[in-house]
């Protein structure tokens, strides 16, 4: 059976497409019968692309996330889901008030002992993009040890 996996940030733009694309990429590879797809828990850009920022940081990283569409989470996600997976301890929150159950923190997986995965146009570096790439990297170890541990157990 399918299992169902939807991740979660505030806008689906930067955040959850890259965790979606990743997310994906491991399914793919790995042969995994997995079910993927984003959402935002605001309005603000639904129906738009991911950002240029995280398409370019995915690509770099042959994920294809540039044909993934901005949408909002809706009450008939509840219960086609299985896991859903927030991008930091807010959106986990709003999951749980809008009536989500089994919402997991990516920041709980791999090393990063429950930290947000924090929004990467707060980065400060040599350029915007190192924030992207920052926050790729910590997506990507942490959907790999979610999903990796899900089809060890969980999943």
């Amino acid at each position: 059976m399918k299992k169902k996996i939807l991740f979660v940030c505030l806008g689906n733009i930067c955040r959850s497409p890259l965790a979606h694309g990743i997310a994906e990429k491991i399914s793919l590879e790995n042969n995994f019968s997995l079910e993927v797809d984003s959402a935002g828990t605001s309005n603000w850009h639904v129906g738009e692309a991911p950002c240029d920022h995280s398409i370019t940081i995915a690509t770099r990283h042959d994920v294809d996330i540039s044909q993934q569409q901005s949408r909002t989470i809706t009450k008939k996600d509840i219960t086609h889901y299985d896991y859903v997976v927030a991008m930091d301890k807010q959106n986990k929150e709003d999951m749980e008030a809008f009536g989500f159950k089994n919402v997991h923190l990516l920041g709980d997986f791999a090393e990063y002992n429950g930290e947000d995965v924090p929004d990467p146009y707060f980065f400060t570096g040599a350029s915007v993009l190192d924030g992207f790439e920052k926050v790729y990297s910590m997506i990507q170890l942490c959907v790999k040890d979610f999903i990796i541990k899900g089809k060890n157990g969980s999943l």
